[in-house]
């Protein structure tokens, strides 16, 4: 048996957790730049918003209804997302995180008949420690362990759980549940799907897994073993990423090298701090800068460069210098830049990394440097150290006029409670 537990409305629930006027009203996140919709409240859900959505073109709607709007707020959303899931790690020895607000969990050797009362502990527990909702499936497989968490957010009587056995029982509620809300099957796939006949889970389940495979992929094939209750896809155990990619569009449009530079040497930072937080070197790095092709009235130009490093390394001063030499050599004046962003590539286990004879690693190394820095940061806040390159003056950031406080990440914004 699996559980998927899934928290509702992420996003929303976050900012609902230090601001409570939020709750039971309509809420909004917009993405970078405050462009489109990416979370909804349930209130926003029923007055027709649609996820990926320009807001610009919903403002009338927004207005009429009084719906609150806010910026994401992705330091926050990350810090609640990690103590969800440590809490939900503690249910089970075998979990995979399959995403910011999703995890699996492996229910082998748990009493079966106990499982609904055990699911109904675990939304207690995280909803009191986290003030976070979570619905939670459970089912013989991966596939039907998320079609019970569609069903556990739909039905308000199940009260966030729902168990799915296979069988006759699974094919009853399956009928109910649209082809396109399957896990795995993507939008084109059900759109041809459709063409075939198969509008509901049910219709799949019973269609032939050989024929499919032939169709489409083996993927679906093994979807439809999982959704008669065969299992195919078991708890995966989280691998080290295979490239680390940091971009961004910028709040404004940047043509001055410096400003660019800025940004370039941002992302880097950015990216060799994930790798060492995998325990991985990096080969190479990849850097790239591009106008935006929405403005049919400005030159357009995009760009990118490749380079390797002297050898493998998380050094942060190397890779940054790297970026910045990179962009050098891409930089085109006389250009309205819209994005730009850095790949770091053909990554390796740290400790697997093979010495160079002919190199000094010393010289072109900083462990120690680098190891004090993760330190004070870890203990600190995020970029209480930082490279004096990446902070001049920042105007390349995004648009994020109506952001929430770093409540949980930065001392100065602490949630403040008074007493009378």
């Amino acid at each position: 048996m699996f559980a998927l537990v899934d928290c509702n409305n992420f996003y929303v629930s976050c900012e609902r957790v230090f601001n409570p006027r939020l709750v039971n009203i309509p809420v909004l996140v917009l993405s970078n730049n405050d462009g489109c919709i990416i979370a909804r409240s349930n209130e926003a859900k029923s007055l027709g918003f649609k996820m990926g959505d320009p807001v610009f073109k919903n403002r009338d709607l927004i207005r009429k209804h009084n719906v609150a709007v806010l910026s994401s707020n992705f330091q926050l959303y990350g810090d609640m997302s990690n103590r969800v899931m440590t809490l939900l790690s503690g249910f089970s020895p075998d979990y995979e995180i399959y995403s910011i607000d999703e995890m699996f969990l492996g229910l082998e050797g748990f009493e079966k008949s106990k499982l609904n009362e055990y699911a109904k502990q675990m939304r207690h527990y995280i909803l009191k420690s986290t003030h976070i909702p979570v619905s939670i499936g459970i089912g013989p497989t991966k596939t039907l362990a998320k079609a019970a968490n569609f069903f556990a957010k739909r039905y308000p009587m199940l009260e966030g759980s729902y168990i799915l056995q296979s069988g006759n029982e699974a094919m009853a509620k399956l009928c109910h549940m649209p082809v396109g809300d399957i896990w795995g099957v993507g939008r084109k796939s059900s759109e041809k799907l459709k063409s075939l006949g198969i509008h509901h889970a049910e219709q799949l389940a019973k269609s032939d897994p050989l024929m499919m495979r032939k169709k489409f992929n083996v993927v679906l094939a093994k979807i439809i073993y999982e959704l008669r209750g065969i299992s195919c896809f078991g708890i995966e155990e989280e691998e080290a990423r295979k490239s680390i990619l940091v971009s961004r569009s910028f709040g404004q449009k940047v043509e001055s090298f410096e400003v660019l530079r800025e940004a370039v040497a941002h992302f880097a930072a950015n990216a060799a701090e994930k790798l060492r937080q995998q325990n991985s070197y990096a080969g190479g790095i990849s850097i790239f800068i591009r106008t935006s092709h929405f403005n049919v009235n400005d030159a357009q130009y995009s760009n990118s460069i490749y380079l390797q490093f002297p050898k493998e390394t998380d050094d942060s001063i190397l890779i940054l210098k790297t970026a910045v030499q990179g962009l050098k050599a891409i930089y085109r004046l006389g250009y309205k830049y819209k994005k730009a962003g850095v790949m770091l590539l053909e990554l390796t286990s740290n400790q697997l990394a093979q010495e160079d004879f002919f190199i000094d690693s010393d010289k072109i190394d900083n462990k120690a440097l680098m190891h004090v820095i993760d330190v004070i940061n870890e203990k600190y806040g995020r970029k209480a150290i930082d490279f004096a390159i990446c902070n001049m003056g920042k105007i390349w950031r995004g648009r994020q006029s109506i952001k929430s406080k770093a409540y949980t990440t930065n001392w100065k914004e602490l949630l403040t409670v008074y007493a009378n």
